[in-house]
């Protein structure tokens, strides 16, 4: 079975629903995606318009188009699950933690205070284990005094079919200690080749090819950033990170194909989408630059769908 072939077959939302999942922050649906495959019924809840648009177009749960505060009522369900926006960090070195308004972080334990869910599950980016670690403290600490037991790891997309190197913190909090196991790596890791196909020898007629003026640019964008490495996709290995910036600006570090006749274009929707192991049938609404944002943002759903199953294992247990 091919890798595209596997996504179409794994994330397609389960007919039978076991446990209701609150997604908090929760963007075009990546997160969702995963758990619904695994027998969740979802609850989504994001402020952008058209990411709410697209999480009610390709899934059976219902988001809604809200800007959250902690003092936002929720509804009772079996686990909270999201990637909160975190900006503790305010300009001019004050670090509030979670008394900073911009933080998403306040809302997120509000929930779990207000529902008691047998398990939490964010996101977020590897700096929150490294340079701003006294932050993650501030959190588990407040999740621990919930009474929750809190174990937390660093998570490379690329070891669990995505491909894609993706590297991303994944916190559990539970109710019940030394069950939750998080999920296996994978034999195998998949190629952007692999799972691009021949779209990647193709050269569309509405593609963005990049100029000479633009090639001379990115030439000397990678001289001056030391690039040892052309910041062309490798087909032979998975792909560096997918971000909004590289996916939907024209930059010296874009992702970008190189054709065969030597001509390089930038990734279109449904490639970015591939790397980021969305189905083929999920569909982005709005612009194209808002399309690739929402990608960019995203949880990869193939990551999503191993941590439900492990989440659906924790629940049958626990």
């Amino acid at each position: 079975m091919s890798y595209i072939e596997e996504l179409n077959e794994k994330l397609l939302p389960a007919k039978i629903k076991h446990w209701l999942a609150l997604d908090l922050f929760a963007g075009c649906g990546g997160l969702a995606s995963g758990f619904e495959a695994q027998g969740f019924e979802t609850i989504g809840y994001e402020m952008q318009d058209v990411y709410c648009r697209t999480y009610n177009r390709n899934l059976s749960g219902l988001c809604l188009n809200e800007i959250l505060t902690p003092d936002y009522k929720f509804p009772s369900a079996d686990i909270v699950i999201g990637g909160p926006p975190c900006q503790p960090f305010s300009v001019g070195g004050y670090q509030k933690g979670l008394q900073d308004s911009r933080n998403g972080f306040p809302t997120f334990l509000s929930a779990i205070k207000q529902i008691h869910p047998r398990l939490a599950l964010f996101e977020n980016v590897r700096g929150l284990m490294y340079r701003n670690k006294w932050y993650l403290e501030e959190i588990v600490n407040e999740l621990e005094g919930l009474g929750y037991s809190v174990e937390f790891e660093l998570l490379n997309a690329a070891h669990y079919g995505v491909p894609q190197n993706r590297e991303r913190l994944i916190a559990i909090a539970a109710q019940h200690k030394g069950v939750f196991k998080f999920p296996s790596k994978s034999k195998h890791m998949v190629s952007a080749g692999e799972a691009l196909g021949d779209m990647v020898f193709q050269a569309p007629p509405d593609g963005k090819y990049l100029t000479p003026s633009m090639d001379t640019y990115v030439g000397k964008y990678e001289k001056a950033s030391k690039c040892k490495t052309p910041r062309d996709l490798h087909l032979e290995k998975p792909a560096r990170t997918l971000t909004c910036g590289n996916l939907a600006r024209a930059t010296g570090d874009m992702h970008r194909i190189v054709l065969p006749d030597g001509r390089r274009r930038r990734l279109s929707v449904r490639e970015a989408a591939r790397l980021q192991s969305f189905p083929d049938h999920y569909e982005f609404l709005g612009s194209e630059t808002k399309q690739y944002n929402q990608i960019g943002n995203a949880v990869p759903p193939l990551l999503a769908y191993q941590l439900a199953s492990s989440v659906r294992d924790y629940l049958k247990i626990g």
